[in-house]
């Protein structure tokens, strides 16, 4: 099913759901993650990847998500984290207990795209300098891959 996001949405409103994501840690060959800019008009910036949709596995979610985001293809390497205790509410009223997990993957082609829709901009930043970060649980991530963690579940 495409759009679960929708479907869901339908069924229940705005209220909180479950809304299970996946994405990745890319880095290029310097060293530097990807991060993608959310805002058209703000500095906001985060990790790429996405909301699941029903049939597809956390990885390949990931994968999908990251292509669709930046124009690159990427295989995953390894499991960062699973993340479960982050909650979002969205402009349109919407609210989310978010349960996200995260890769690490490797860039094996593409070329970089924004699609001025989702993604609004692409910068590989130093991970030691990463910019302000969309929520507690990309901040999180970064810690956690920044320090090597993996196998993380918060």
């Amino acid at each position: 099913m495409n759009d679960y996001v929708t479907y869901i949405r339908e069924k229940v409103g705005h209220d909180l759901i479950f809304l299970n994501c996946a994405g990745g840690w890319v880095e290029n060959e310097d060293g530097h993650v990807l991060l993608q800019k959310l805002s058209p008009t703000e500095e906001i910036w985060g990790l790429p990847g996405g909301v699941m949709e029903l049939g597809e596995s956390a990885e390949e979610t990931a994968v999908r998500e990251i292509r669709e985001e930046t124009g690159l293809e990427v295989v995953v390497d390894s499991l960062i984290g699973v993340y479960t205790h982050y909650f979002d509410s969205y402009p349109n009223g919407d609210k989310a207990q978010v349960v996200a997990i995260s890769f690490r993957c490797s860039i094996v082609g593409g070329e970089l795209y924004a699609d001025m829709k989702e993604t609004f901009g692409l910068a590989f930043f130093d991970p030691e300098h990463l910019p302000e970060l969309i929520n507690q649980h990309h901040k999180d991530l970064a810690d956690d891959a920044i320090n090597g963690r993996i196998g993380v579940y918060r």
